[in-house]
């Protein structure tokens, strides 16, 4: 069975926004979110020596960003990044690289013009578990 998941359209446009800034760069960072539903999103430079097309946490931003997370009293709710000229479904190396098991990863593709394709997966062990992500 599938799980479903909703996310604000306004967490959902802030994702977008922060792809569209950089588009020729794969963007990514964690969302957080509280008892209240409230989401944060916090924006991770991509240090990766190729960018353009993998991403790799800036470390320091990634741990000051889990530090104002455990501050704030919220949790860690997704880890999101773009691919500038691919759909929005895992790589191979988004598989191998993934550290944080149960947490939703959301991937925003900029490669279809007009259309929003933004869809969101649990990593487990070698396999990929898509998700209905609802924008609300």
């Amino acid at each position: 069975m599938t799980q479903i998941i909703s996310i604000p359209r306004t967490l959902a446009n802030r994702l977008l926004t922060l792809a569209q800034l950089t588009p020729d760069t794969e963007v990514c960072g964690l969302i957080s979110n509280n008892t209240e539903d409230k989401y944060q999103v916090y924006p991770v430079n991509n240090i990766a020596n190729n960018a353009h097309s993998i991403f790799e946490m800036d470390p320091q931003q990634q741990i000051n960003a889990f530090k104002l997370i455990r501050e704030k009293q919220q949790t860690l709710f997704a880890i999101y990044h773009s691919h500038p000229d691919s759909d929005a479904t895992p790589s191979a190396k988004d598989l191998h690289d993934a550290a944080y098991k149960d947490t939703l990863n959301i991937i925003i593709s900029l490669s279809t013009e007009g259309v929003l394709d933004m869809r969101a997966y649990f990593y487990q062990q070698d396999k990929i578990e898509a998700v209905d992500l609802i924008i609300e």
